[in-house]
This record gives C-alpha cells, structure tokens and sequence, in this order.
C-alpha cells in the first residue's frame, strides 16, 4: 500500500472507531451491570443452596424408590456443588436483568414506537424464560429421571453423584428457558433486519427438524418428552413467526 493511500485509510479507521467507542463503553456498562447482577443474585442463592438442592433432589428421589440419597468422592465437591449450582440458579433468577440491560443497549438506537415493542417483548421474553425453567422442571426433568432409573433393579444400584446432578437439573432449567425464546429470537431478528420474516415461514422444514433434533438431545432420547419438548417450541416458533409478520408487515 502507498503512503498516498495509507493516508487516507488512517483518517477513516480512527473515525470508525470513534464511531464505535461510545456504543463499545455502553456494552462494557451493561456487560458489567448483568455480571453485578449475577454475583447478587448466586450470593443470595448460596444461602438457601441446601434448601434449593432439596428441591432439585426430590426428582430423583420421586421416580426411583431405589434411590433414597446422592454421594460425593471429593471432600470438596459438596462445597463446589452448591457454589455451581448458586451461580447457575443466579443466572436462572437475574435472567429479567439480562434481557432488560440488553433492550436498553438496543433502545437508543430505535424509533419510540419500536422502544414501545421491544419493551413489550422484553416482558413476554421473561415470562417465557420462567415458564421454560417451570415447564423443564415439573414436566419434562421427571419424565428424563423416570426413563433414566427405569434401568435399575435390585442388581443394579445407581450412585448418582451430588455435584453432577445438581448441575445436570440447574443446566436443564437454563437451557429450556432459553428454548423458550425462540419466539423473542424471531421477531427480535426481523425487527432487526438480520433477516426478513418472510425467511421464517420460507425454512420453516429446517426449523422444525432442527427443534426435533434439539428437543431429543435435550432429553436424552427419551421420545416423549421429546414429543412434550417439541411441541410447545412448534408452538412457540409459529407465535415468533406471526409476531414478525404482526409488526414487519412491509418487510414480510
């Protein structure tokens, strides 16, 4: 590259990034503030984790009467138990914080109408995220628990481990609760012109195989709570879809 030229790229990199910095020093303000608000939270959890890992036992204990109690191997691992499983239901419980610092991060750069949506949808994206953790927890974890014990027999005695299990039931509340945005991942992705609704309801196939696909991982390939999995995310998918329609009318 000449000097010529190189005098003139330098000038347009460093009003790029003076473009840049203002929306860099905004994400790092909010990334902090979601990380505050995740310490807060796992701090207040650790104090009920023995009450919160009772909760998260009584699955277990439900769909086997072989299995009346969990081990640890490592005198740290109880310790290390609860400290994981206080961050993880931290998460679960700042997860309204998360998505509110993630509007705000998006809402200067909006219409005021479209602020009005997001904020809406925001709300709708909180409700779906617990009733994804509620719908994992009372409907689906019991279903996967009862297909793993049906394996035991008075031959065969399970020794599950404290550490992994609560660490199993906290991932699956987390990862249920953010199947259960898919409609908030759609219309958040029309609206912000990543792609148009119409390509929703184009690859619709491709969704759908990719939600059984999700949905049998998820449950160990236990079929029906994949059938309980896929279904709502069927439902949940077709309500993004509408939504993106709904308010993208001259994109769709």
């Amino acid at each position: 590259m000449s000097n010529f030229d190189l005098q003139k790229t330098i000038p347009i990199i460093e009003r790029s990034l003076d473009f840049f910095r203002p929306h860099h020093l905004e994400l790092r303000q909010r990334v902090i503030k979601i990380f505050i608000a995740i310490l807060c939270c796992s701090a207040v959890a650790y104090i009920f984790a023995e009450r919160i890992a009772q909760l998260f036992i009584a699955p277990l204990f439900s769909a086997s009467p072989l299995v009346y109690k969990l081990v640890y191997t490592n005198l740290p691992e109880a310790f290390l138990a609860y400290i994981k499983l206080a961050l993880l239901v931290g998460i679960i419980f700042a997860m309204p914080v998360v998505l509110y610092q993630m509007w705000m991060f998006v809402a200067p750069g909006l219409k005021k109408n479209e602020k009005k949506f997001i904020a809406i949808v925001v709300f709708w994206a909180t409700l779906l995220f617990i009733g994804g953790t509620c719908f994992s927890f009372f409907v689906v974890l019991p279903k996967i628990l009862a297909y793993f014990m049906s394996y035991t027999s008075e031959g065969l005695e399970p020794l599950p481990k404290l550490g992994k299990y609560l660490t199993f039931v906290a991932r699956s509340l987390i990862t249920f609760g953010v199947a259960f945005q898919i409609p908030f991942l759609v219309v958040m992705a029309a609206k912000l012109d990543f792609v148009s609704p119409a390509y929703f309801r184009q690859k619709r196939a491709y969704f759908y195989g990719a939600i059984i696909v999700l949905s049998f991982l998820l449950t160990a390939g236990d079929f029906m709570a994949t059938a309980l999995l896929a279904i709502p995310l069927f439902a949940l998918y077709e309500t993004g879809v509408f939504l993106s329609r709904l308010f993208n009318r001259k994109k769709g």
